[in-house]
């Protein structure tokens, strides 16, 4: 019986030193993990797949670097920066959202006189294109920006839009007014249906709820839906993406390297792969 205890006694032994060895690997792990400087990133939603796909590689290149994305809607961000959201780096889909939080600007672009931009840092990163897209089939065969005018105007089809607040949206305010018509007496007939950012926008036109949708090129790619046609500078201006460190990163010479890598010819590929170009 002897042996039977003594054959007890050194299994313990072991599974205890087992016990305190995962213990220690574990510890090691999460030492590990808290020493890493994590980024925080609020992007444009129609930025989602390319700023996804880059995050895997420049977190591969830099270990010690860990990448937190919040996707929305340009016009949604920036109350968010501005009531005090934990933000390193915001990239807009339009100068409008990113002009209200830079001191830089005069009282027209930036009423409110916020100063969140970090001086030196801000510039201007890609520019997408304003596409119409219609569900697969194209059911009401709307074949231009010049055709969905004359359809809205004779109430023969549905757009969807973004919000007003939202860059896509206020982009396709743009077109409607190139057409001359009145957005409000539009939707207050049914012809218009609204999206709280391009993605919904696009979920909606994939899924038939509308006939037509303003979208970006990208997010048409994205959702494997083919443009009828592309929008002009006449008709909503260029769609530059404007990005910059914000005053209020807990990090930003990180914040800072990331931009620059999002410059770079390898982060490049990823956006023009989709439909994006570099701005400039």
């Amino acid at each position: 019986m002897k042996w039977k205890t003594a054959l007890g006694i050194i299994s313990l032994s072991l599974l205890v030193s087992v016990a305190v060895l995962a213990g220690c690997g574990a510890e090691k792990q999460g030492a590990a993990e808290q020493g890493k400087t994590k980024l925080t990133v609020f992007a444009a939603a129609s930025m989602t797949e390319t700023m996804n796909e880059i995050a895997k590689a420049y977190q591969q290149e830099h270990p010690d670097i860990e990448i937190v994305y919040n996707f929305d809607s340009s016009g949604t961000l920036k109350p968010q920066i501005q009531n005090g959201a934990a933000c390193d780096l915001f990239i807009s889909a339009a100068q409008k959202q990113m002009d209200q939080l830079d001191a830089s600007k005069d009282e027209r672009a930036n009423p409110e006189k916020l100063d969140f931009v970090l001086q030196g840092t801000r510039v201007d990163l890609l520019e997408n294109k304003v596409v119409l897209a219609t569900p697969e089939g194209n059911p009401k065969q709307i074949t231009s920006f010049d055709d969905m005018a004359r359809k809205l105007n004779d109430g023969s089809i549905r757009l969807v839009m973004g919000n007003s607040d939202v860059p896509v949206g206020q982009y396709t305010q743009k077109i409607l007014a190139y057409y001359g018509l009145d957005e409000q007496a539009v939707a207050e007939q049914g012809r218009i249906t609204y999206g709280s950012n391009v993605k919904e926008v696009t979920t909606q036109v994939k899924e038939g709820s509308a006939d037509c949708g303003v979208i970006y090129g990208t997010d048409a790619y994205s959702a494997g839906l083919k443009p009828v046609d592309e929008a002009t500078k006449d008709m909503c201006g260029q769609v530059v993406y404007p990005a910059a460190v914000l005053k209020t990163s807990a990090h930003p010479e990180a914040a800072k390297e990331f931009l620059t890598y999002l410059r770079s010819d390898k982060a490049m590929a990823v956006f023009e792969s989709v439909g994006f170009s570099r701005a400039g």
